[in-house]
């Protein structure tokens, strides 16, 4: 899915947190936005996540506008993948259970749960893994759906150096599959990964590198 985002203006009460971004998300791309706390990269990726309506300005998906995209649930569930810091995982359900709560076919469970290296877990609960198993898990939710890209804000930040990298190893992995990533963090090593990086810094595009 194309994202297109043109002008985008946000403020929260007088203050001005996004100043006129212009962008556009390639299908299938990994994208990283990169920035220091305060930067507005949280806030620009709730816009193109549709989490969150800008002041001013559009994006486009596919060329439609978020009032064209019809029943905006269905959309998401059908497009976009999530993945937050905290895992979000419901205490009382199996890494199983979790991952199969979200599926519209539940026959994609077992394989992706193997495929992110977690199937010998999915019998336990977030509060019986470690940190990295409960983000796989939290992974293997956002993708089971086959979405066209997949959000991530600061997915990384509660995982230690070797954890965050096997994350950014496994976007790298779906993206070269198809699927497209869109991740804003404030941790530098995800460049090494990514094959756009957006660098803002209050609340401007300040760089974009392509590699």
């Amino acid at each position: 899915m194309r994202i297109e985002a043109h002008a985008l203006e946000h403020f929260y009460g007088h203050e001005k947190v996004l100043n006129g971004v212009d962008l556009v998300i390639e299908p299938g791309s990994f994208t990283a936005i990169i920035g220091e706390s305060g930067s507005g990269k949280t806030t620009l990726l709730s816009i193109l996540s549709t989490l969150l309506q800008p002041s001013r300005g559009s994006v486009r998906y596919d060329g439609k506008t978020f009032g064209e995209l019809g029943n905006i649930d269905r959309f998401r569930r059908h497009n976009i993948g999530f993945v937050f810091q905290f895992h979000y995982l419901i205490s009382y359900l199996t890494l199983r259970e979790n991952v199969a709560l979200a599926a519209l076919d539940q026959t994609l469970v077992d394989p992706l749960l193997e495929a992110l290296g977690i199937a010998r877990l999915e019998g336990r609960y977030s509060d019986e893994v470690s940190g990295g198993e409960r983000q796989r898990a939290a992974i293997a939710r956002a993708l089971i759906n086959r979405p066209s890209v997949v959000f991530a804000d600061e997915p990384t930040g509660n995982l230690d150096t070797k954890n965050a990298l096997g994350v950014y190893e496994l976007f790298k992995r779906f993206s070269i599959e198809g699927t497209g990533f869109v991740v804003a963090s404030h941790d530098k090593k995800i460049a090494d990964y990514a094959d756009i990086i957006i660098e803002m810094e209050d609340g401007v595009v300040k760089q974009i590198h392509q590699r």
